[in-house]
């Protein structure tokens, strides 16, 4: 669940109101990567701002 405060889906940019998902990057831990839910449907990638892994 997101919280009230604008958020930016990492692989977009687009803003995410109610839906979408936010976990730590997977290799480092350390960023919160936010993805909205088309962009986590079709498996756009993104990429860690802090070391730079690259998920889908």
């Amino acid at each position: 669940m997101l919280s009230k405060e604008k958020m930016l889906c990492t692989s977009c940019k687009q803003e995410i109101s109610k839906q979408g998902v936010v976990f730590k990057c997977p290799k480092c831990g350390k960023q919160e990567i936010v993805r909205c839910l088309k962009c986590k449907k079709l498996a756009v990638p993104y990429i860690c701002e802090k070391c730079g892994f690259v998920g889908p």
